[in-house]
């Protein structure tokens, strides 16, 4: 069945791994607001859709963008290196007929697009300007108080932030919350996985695996970066799709 979405309900999609404890979390802050909060995980769900097939069902949309008509729920996606990504909103008791990326495929280009999903082994360790939040857009200054705001505002207006979040691959498995260390300071980690997704097992000549690691920037003065131990499998920086350091320097 299609799902659609209504005037009165506001849907969050989290990793499944927080869904709880973030639920618990909101839950403190509804005081006289006359909402009700709930996990929708068994009424909706998100297919998630690439290529051709995501690009036809949403080329009309800006990134983010949602369409609803009477034949599907659609919301689009930020492209990764040219691909059209989607996910196809339908009912948790549907039949799951869009052909859904292979799940390791689909983490592939979910951490190849720069932009970082909590889960339970990264909660609280990182305040948004860490993961690049401000640069996508992901963080409204102009928004009232909440919770934290006064550590987010330091980070954004008393100098320069000293730790960002990059791509990186190894030949070795990567997993949320292991540490990074720097061959030039080998006593004490230079930065934490925040995604990581395996290596493809679609018989690509290449099996590295990728990651978004969130780093100390002096990483880059010199020196390498080793995953789990400072002997650990190297680590190997990549182009990000949005500009990094360029909000350093400015």
């Amino acid at each position: 069945m299609i799902w659609k979405p209504s005037d009165d309900e506001v849907l969050l999609a989290c990793h499944a791994s927080v869904l709880t404890a973030t639920l618990k979390r909101l839950s403190m802050f509804v005081m006289r607001a006359q909402c009700k909060l709930s996990d929708a995980s068994s009424e909706v769900a998100l297919i998630g859709v690439s290529g051709q097939r995501a690009h036809r069902a949403t080329e009309s949309l800006p990134a983010w963008g949602l369409r609803a008509d009477a034949s599907d729920t659609w919301i689009r996606l930020p492209d990764v290196a040219g691909i059209a990504r989607a996910w196809q909103v339908m009912t948790a008791a549907a039949p799951q007929l869009a052909d859904p990326l292979a799940f390791a495929t689909w983490q592939r280009l979910e951490v190849d697009s720069g932009i970082v999903t909590i889960e339970a082994a990264t909660v609280d360790q990182f305040v948004p300007q860490m993961l690049n939040f401000e640069l996508i857009g992901a963080v409204n200054f102009q928004k009232g108080c909440y919770p934290g705001q006064e550590v987010v505002a330091r980070s954004q207006y008393r100098g320069t932030t000293k730790r960002r979040t990059f791509l990186f691959t190894a030949d070795a498995p990567i997993a949320a919350g292991q540490e990074a260390f720097h061959s030039a300071d080998p006593t004490q980690p230079a930065g934490l996985v925040a995604s990581a997704a395996p290596a493809p097992s679609d018989g690509e000549a290449s099996l590295t695996h990728h990651a978004l690691i969130e780093v100390k920037l002096s990483v880059f003065d010199g020196g390498s970066l080793h995953l789990g131990s400072p002997d650990g499998a190297l680590l190997t920086p990549c182009p990000m799709p949005y500009e990094v350091l360029s909000a350093e320097l400015a």
